[in-house]
């Protein structure tokens, strides 16, 4: 289990336009925002990634770097990119089922067509939003076993403006008996 303050694992993905993604690489002046998505099946994805790609700027201002990545081949994600008409948002594709697992993601099997009209892949990743600090520990993290209820972006680009005056620091972080 990941928990807040401890190293995050390691991640390195493909994106569309942007080379290779390799998150001990990044360096933005406070953290980076991953965001694991379920794939171009998932409608409630696309409303929520256009939502992130909106909001990237904004993240940015406040020195938080953004990722979309999912296990969708680069078809499937230069799809989603198109259909959610990104802008500003870096999208990953490829991850490894394995390395979702060490993220703590749930992983689920195909159940056929989507509303959408569009095949699940065999297995695929459930959705989570990491925030990530410089130094690679987790300041924030929400992994979900369903695709929808989740994280609301605004309200972290308004936390984020908490965090950063207040030097608040990541939560969660106890390990010990209780």
């Amino acid at each position: 289990m990941l928990i807040p303050r401890m190293p995050a694992p390691g991640l390195t993905v493909r994106t569309l336009d942007h080379g290779t993604f390799d998150l001990a690489s990044e360096a933005p002046s406070l953290m980076t925002l991953v965001c694991f998505y379920r794939g171009l099946h998932c409608p409630l994805c696309a409303t929520y990634l256009k939502e992130l790609d909106r909001l990237t700027p904004s993240f940015a201002e406040r020195g938080v770097s953004t990722i979309a990545i999912s296990s969708d081949g680069e078809e499937r994600a230069r799809q989603m990119a198109n259909k959610i008409g990104a802008e500003h948002l870096r999208v990953g594709y490829g991850l490894p089922l394995g390395v979702a697992r060490q993220w703590g993601l749930y992983v689920s099997t195909s159940r056929g067509k989507t509303s959408l009209g569009i095949e699940e892949p065999e297995l695929f990743s459930e959705p989570g939003v990491f925030l990530v600090k410089p130094d690679q520990t987790v300041y924030w993290l929400s992994v979900q076993s369903m695709p929808f209820a989740r994280p609301n972006f605004a309200e972290m680009v308004q936390a984020l403006d908490f965090v950063i005056k207040n030097d608040y620091p990541a939560r969660g972080e106890y390990t010990c008996e209780v």
